[in-house]
């Protein structure tokens, strides 16, 4: 794996909000290079080592790889909800931008409650 650039590092008040709320962050660079997680995201991928330096190329099937080309290349946000190993979550992929350009992908990964609410807005202001 390869040492990540000093401007690519994520600043330490950043680390320590991504690591406080309690939901799995993973951060890569604009040719997919995993440049950061927090430790529930490791501990998502524990099993696969250590993960920074890693492409996610390698780390997904090409369906996925296509996403995450179009991502990238569109500027484009990828929501959806998955259950794995019994956990439903919500996963929301998003572009981060540096100087206007898009530089990577930032993937929040939330553990969902089994009953969660859902309020209707739009319904209550009427």
């Amino acid at each position: 794996m390869e040492t990540i650039p000093e401007e690519y590092t994520v600043p330490a008040q950043a680390r320590d909000w991504m690591q406080c709320i309690g939901c799995a962050v993973t951060i890569c660079d604009s040719e997919g290079v995993i440049l950061y997680m927090n430790d529930r995201a490791r501990a998502t991928y524990r099993k696969h080592g250590n993960l920074i330096g890693a492409s996610l190329y390698d780390c997904h099937a090409e369906r996925s790889t296509g996403k995450i080309r179009r991502l990238l290349a569109t500027g484009e946000t990828n929501t959806y909800t998955v259950l794995k190993h019994g956990i439903h979550k919500l996963i929301f992929q998003s572009p981060w931008r540096r100087d206007g350009e898009i530089a990577g992908l930032v993937e929040i990964s939330i553990p969902l409650p089994e009953n969660m609410p859902h309020y209707d807005r739009d319904a209550e202001n009427k």
